[in-house]
């Protein structure tokens, strides 16, 4: 793609977004619908006057990596730690149970290949944490309980889901597993988990000798970005998703990460600093986050959907049954509310861009047909719309 096209791309996808996304909103429907919505419609599924590619995903995974950052800047360390354990419990529920009963229904009861049907239940795994974290968000949720445990949980399946893709992968190209490369890969995301946040803070100090010798305002906000990719890097290369490494810095700084930097200011001056970082960011979420979610949009080929084919609705009835209850029952093996476990369970509900990457690479492995191709395409979707407006009903109630 030329480059003054790509302009003119980004141009029609941030206007069309936020229109749709604050028109969405006005209604009381969750502004995220409306972005996808605005990929969809600009996209392969309707007009066809954008197609999504490599500029557009590194625009909207950037989207994404700040999103998860400020979220992880604005959490609460001491509640993350409290709700550990059931966060844990959640993720591996809720990824379990739709892999599990996904892949043993493709394969008993639809009679499909084994790859074939491991690779349905890995799809059924997968959580779109930008997704969950954008409506809770735009819900004003995020401080509760039910939302860190979701949002330590959807971290943890993102983990997951990178392993169990690492492995249905493998087992698709070589028909067996390399467990040593599993231990090892578990090994240095967990090691990276833990050591994350200290290095962060060990480069924070000196961040803070730098900012101290310059004696600049602008300096704290440019190399708190840098210090962002630089471990949405390191995530990446440990096996992880880059996502989690954003997230780490963000755990590991804090809100209040910006006032030990600035010792050369008064106290008053600090707290303009501190504002002066999150106001930095926020434009910045503000405009590639949309990018991100009508990525979602652009990526989804709904004409490749034949809605009058009998044994589609019949692959699609199941698998959207075991893919809902699947997330649902997770938020209920944890204490809380009723309310509390279905807001759990729904937050888990959307695969999202996760449940995308799972199906090019089943069509690409030559383990989709088209026909299991476009079951999946339609699972996707269907959670990935429908879970923000249950969310958004059962948070209201």
């Amino acid at each position: 793609m030329d480059l003054h096209y790509l302009f003119l791309s980004l141009a029609v996808i941030i206007f069309v977004g936020r229109v749709l996304g604050d028109l969405f909103n006005k209604f009381g429907i969750p502004s995220v619908l409306g972005e996808i919505l605005a990929g969809i419609i600009l996209g392969t599924s309707v007009l066809g006057i954008i197609q999504i590619n490599d500029a557009i995903k590194v625009l909207a995974e950037i989207g994404i990596i700040l999103l998860l950052f400020k979220v992880g800047l604005e959490a609460d360390i001491h509640q993350l730690k409290k709700v550990g354990i059931s966060a844990f419990v959640v993720a591996t529920v809720g990824a379990t149970l739709p892999m599990v009963f996904g892949s043993l229904i493709s394969y008993y009861l639809f009679n499909l290949p084994l790859a074939t049907s491991l690779f349905i239940g890995g799809t059924l795994t997968a959580t779109s944490i930008g997704i969950t974290v954008k409506v809770l968000t735009d819900l004003g949720k995020m401080n509760q309980r039910f939302a860190q445990i979701v949002l330590a949980a959807a971290v943890l399946d993102d983990i997951f889901g990178v392993i169990v893709l690492a492995v249905l992968y493998e087992f698709a190209k070589k028909g067996t597993v390399d467990l040593a490369g599993i231990f090892t890969m578990v090994f240095y995301i967990a090691t990276f988990f833990i050591l994350a946040p200290i290095i962060a803070k060990i480069l924070a100090k000196l961040i803070n000798i730098f900012a101290i010798k310059l004696k600049s305002e602008e300096f704290i906000p440019v190399a708190v970005m840098s210090l962002i990719f630089f471990f949405a890097f390191l995530s990446h290369e440990v096996g992880s998703p880059e996502i989690l490494g954003a997230f780490t810095v963000g755990l590991a700084l804090s809100r209040r990460f910006v006032i030990p930097f600035a010792m050369f200011l008064k106290i008053e001056e600090k707290e303009k600093m501190a504002q002066k970082v999150e106001h930095s960011i926020d434009p910045l979420v503000a405009i590639l986050t949309p990018i991100f979610f009508v990525s979602i949009g652009l990526s989804l080929n709904l004409k490749a959907i034949d809605f009058t084919s009998l044994e589609f609705w019949k692959l699609s009835t199941v698998l959207l049954v075991v893919a809902i209850l699947g997330k649902v029952l997770s938020g209920f093996f944890v204490r809380g509310s009723k309310k509390e476990r279905l807001l759990i369970g729904f937050s888990m509900l959307p695969r999202g861009e996760v449940g995308l990457i799972f199906a090019e690479l089943g069509k690409q492995s030559k383990l989709f047909d088209d026909l299991l191709y476009a079951v999946i395409i339609f699972v996707v979707a269907f959670t990935t719309l429908i879970a923000p407006i249950i969310l958004k009903q059962i948070a209201k109630d």
